[in-house]
């Protein structure tokens, strides 16, 4: 087997998991993350690197229903209601007075931060997700097949899995491995990941990426990558796409960022179809 090759995975953790106890189950993520734990048993001679991202968060951030508060119904007796999972928050909305932050201390940052997010290149609406990946506990962890399968790959390659947590700061959100959304100024989590760039930029070989979700954060580690790559780089880039899943109701997006990787020259395998790549 050839030693030239590189995994990217992206968050293939238990929250993300369709399994019992998710807190952000994504339909298809177990069988991928399982496709992908025996991709690296019968390939551990052939791949030479492993980068996995971990989503990290704490409980109270601004993209969880914690932040946030809606206004209750008119009245001298009027109660702020929470804000349930699955709402996208405008700045339009916040000047409104629809909702705002819990903390009315951080309002002038939240609009800052939803204008900034909003005027981005990527045209982001925050998006409110049930807490997920909070870091200690048993969702934040990777699925136990894969982790189980990675440790092999240590122990025989005589080399460490890195790993890269992501989403530290509660006050931007960060679906891309590489930056955050709206970069925080004086914490360097938020910046560009320069070291992860230049692993995966100027790896020699294949680089292959799987994760979850392929609609959100696969999708935005990857391009972001994508970004900084030469045709010759992206022409080494191939995606395992029966080894990331969408979040349900986002899957036009998913098919959408395939679409623009294979525009770039970017190549999509399945995992059996990797397996015969890296065995060749």
């Amino acid at each position: 087997m050839a030693t030239t090759a590189q995994l990217l995975i992206v968050d293939p953790q238990n929250d993300f998991c369709d399994i019992t106890g998710a807190a952000l189950p994504v339909t298809g993520a177990k069988a991928d993350l399982q496709r992908l734990a025996a991709l690296v048993d019968q390939a551990a001679g052939a791949i030479a690197d492993i980068v996995v991202t971990l989503d990290s968060h704490p409980v109270y951030a601004i993209e969880r229903p914690a932040f946030w508060q809606q206004d209750g119904a008119a009245g001298a007796d009027a109660v702020a209601q929470p804000v349930a999972p699955f709402t996208q928050i405008k700045a339009q909305d916040v000047r409104a007075g629809r909702f705002s932050p819990r903390d009315p201390a951080l309002r002038d940052q939240v609009l800052a931060y939803l204008d900034a997010l909003e005027a981005g290149p990527k045209k982001y609406i925050l998006m409110v997700w049930p807490a997920h990946c909070v870091v200690g506990t048993w969702g934040h962890n990777i699925h136990d097949e894969l982790a189980a399968a990675l440790g092999r790959w240590e122990a025989s390659r005589l080399r460490t899995v890195e790993k890269v947590l992501k989403g530290l700061n509660p006050m931007t959100e960060q679906y891309s491995a590489v930056r955050a959304e709206v970069p925080v100024a004086g914490d360097p989590r938020t910046q560009t990941h320069r070291a992860l760039v230049d692993r995966i930029v100027d790896f020699p070989g294949l680089t292959f990426i799987a994760g979850e979700a392929s609609s959100h954060c696969v999708a935005a580690t990857a391009e972001d990558l994508f970004a900084e790559m030469s045709p010759e780089r992206l022409a080494r880039v191939v995606l395992i796409e029966d080894a990331m899943s969408p979040v349900g109701g986002f899957e036009a997006g998913a098919k959408a960022f395939i679409e623009r990787a294979r525009g770039l020259g970017v190549r999509s395998m399945t995992a059996a179809q990797a397996l015969g790549a890296l065995s060749a």
